[in-house]
């Protein structure tokens, strides 16, 4: 099993929960590698304001909440150099036809031009260009 540890958490206390939870089933958590811990990005309104902003342009009455998602990217190295690291899509799928990763892995055409739409105004907003 892979587990993904938010980076406030202590990896030891993982662990020992993780223990916890499998011991009835007669099941073993055992550590395999080593992680490597990074600070987490502060959540300030410079970072959030203009994704909200956008977001309720964009769709009215959606809420923006902060996630881990389960895949692995390289902002550990930039937030250990204390370059803070954010993941925003814009990107919205059908929860009935679930496909990532699959050999028919699709998103409709309307939600891939919104999701490019949201990431223009995003950059141009964080590099000074205001909000469209």
């Amino acid at each position: 099993m892979h587990c993904r540890i938010f980076p406030s958490h202590d990896l030891t206390e993982v662990h020992a929960r993780l223990q916890e939870i499998a011991r009835p089933f007669d099941v073993t958590v055992e550590p395999r590698g080593r992680a490597t811990p990074s600070p987490p990005s502060p959540l300030t309104d410079e970072a959030l304001g203009p994704i909200e902003c956008i977001t309720e342009q964009m769709w009215p009455g959606v809420k923006v909440l902060p996630v881990m998602s389960t895949g692995a990217t390289d902002g550990l190295y930039l937030r250990r150099e204390g370059i803070p690291v954010y993941g925003v899509s814009g990107l919205f799928n059908d929860m009935d036809d679930v496909r990532m990763h699959g050999q028919d892995e699709r998103m409709s055409i309307q939600n891939f031009y919104e999701g490019q739409e949201f990431l223009y105004r995003l950059v141009k907003a964080l590099t000074g260009g205001g909000i469209v």
